[in-house]
């Protein structure tokens, strides 16, 4: 085989280092405009008919919603923005080309919620997610939860 042959079935064949596959059974959800999604555990349910939200109990517990903005170009955070928008430096997991991820809200108590928020490129815009959750929802679920956003992927309308 030629070179240009073996690379284009090894770039088909082996996926790309950044995609995040939901676990089994997990739902997938998707925002209004039917473009972005994310994958929430089975036990969360939709917050509303096409809302592109799932929460887990109550809104109160745990919300996940994803968004798209259509021709809003995806970019990595500026340092400037970083600084604008509060984030400390430990808690900006991500911020690359693929993705921005990041905590942008820490609970000093059991009863006040944490919040994790993301944003990839999207099919003409930016898909965003944002799940805000009590400190009883393990952090690793959330961490799959916002890692499984994505673009709505002609394969999976």
């Amino acid at each position: 085989m030629s070179k240009p042959v073996v690379f284009t079935l090894v770039f088909l064949l082996v996926p790309p280092a950044c995609a995040q596959t939901a676990p089994p059974g997990w739902k997938v959800v998707k925002d209004s405009k039917n473009a972005c999604q994310i994958s929430v555990p089975p036990e969360w349910a939709p917050w509303s008919d096409s809302s592109g939200a799932a929460v887990f109990q109550d809104t109160s517990t745990a919300l996940a919603v994803v968004t798209t903005q259509p021709g809003q170009t995806f970019q990595p955070l500026t340092p400037a923005m970083q600084r604008l928008s509060g984030i400390a430096k430990e808690k900006l997991f991500e911020n690359t080309p693929k993705r921005v991820f990041y905590q942008d809200k820490t609970s000093t108590r059991p009863d006040e919620t944490n919040a994790y928020s993301a944003s990839v490129p999207g099919t003409g815009g930016t898909c965003s997610c944002r799940v805000v959750f009590l400190p009883t929802i393990p952090a690793e679920t959330v961490k799959k939860i916002v890692l499984s956003l994505a673009p709505v992927t002609a394969s999976g309308l």
